[in-house]
């Protein structure tokens, strides 16, 4: 019986075994320092957000809470305030971003059309404004802070002060205004199906993951690249199906 040996062609049984490549140590033992020295970097900051976060000064003097690591305080996002100069007047005391005050109008012209009276009750807040209606009326009712922001929130995390966002009524029926109610009204029903041509979205349906009471009259307008930048981070939590 022939062996394996000689089963094997002549060329390979010739042929000198390859020497095994050896990766140079330096260049290796570099790239991990420089990769655990990465880590280690992120790791300080990570610790000093948290510090900053939950061991530091809470962000809203008057409330205890802190953002979670979504950034929400009391399942509301931050929101800055915007520039005075984008904004344009709507109607005696009420202003809303240049953007979003023109694709409202046309909304509201094609909703005439259509025979519903659109009613702006509320649009830009000012944060110092929003501190005003946040803690004025958590005292009035005696509610604690976590009470107060299922139903408004805290000044810094208001899309009201984003100049993007508006409370909306149906004229023929105010007293639905800032209501539940206002979801059987023509306004409503008619926003449902139309708000979303001019960009604009219902911001706190029934059930949704921030824990914020449901108010159909909500609206915001996201038309524009720097909108979706403001909204982008609810969208994202809104969406997923995780348990934070």
């Amino acid at each position: 019986m022939r062996s394996t040996r000689e089963e094997l062609p002549v060329a390979r049984r010739l042929s000198r075994p390859s020497k095994r490549r050896e990766l140079p140590i330096a260049p290796v033992v570099l790239s991990t320092a420089l990769a655990l020295g990465g880590g280690l970097a992120a790791l300080f900051l990570f610790q000093e957000q948290l510090q900053q976060r939950f061991w530091g000064p809470p962000p809203v003097a008057g409330i205890s809470a802190r953002p979670d690591f979504q950034g929400r305080l009391l399942g509301h996002f931050p929101y800055g305030e915007v520039k005075a100069s984008n904004l344009v007047d709507l109607a005696p005391g009420l202003q809303l971003d240049s953007e979003a005050a023109t694709a409202f109008e046309e909304m509201r012209s094609a909703a005439a059309a259509d025979g519903v009276q659109l009613r702006v009750i509320s649009a830009f807040r000012p944060i110092a404004m929003q501190k005003e209606i946040f803690f004025g009326v958590k005292s009035e009712r005696n509610q604690s802070a976590e009470e107060r922001a299922r139903v408004s929130a805290p000044p810094g995390y208001s899309e009201h002060s984003t100049g993007l966002a508006m409370d909306l009524g149906d004229d023929s029926l105010p007293q639905t205004n800032l209501s539940e109610s206002f979801e059987g009204t023509p306004a409503f029903y008619w926003l449902q199906n139309n708000a979303h041509r001019f960009h604009y979205q219902l911001s706190f349906a029934k059930g949704n993951r921030q824990g914020v009471s449901y108010e159909p009259w909500h609206w915001r307008y996201e038309g524009s690249a720097q909108a979706l930048q403001q909204f982008e981070a609810a969208h994202r939590f809104n969406q997923s199906r995780g348990p934070f």
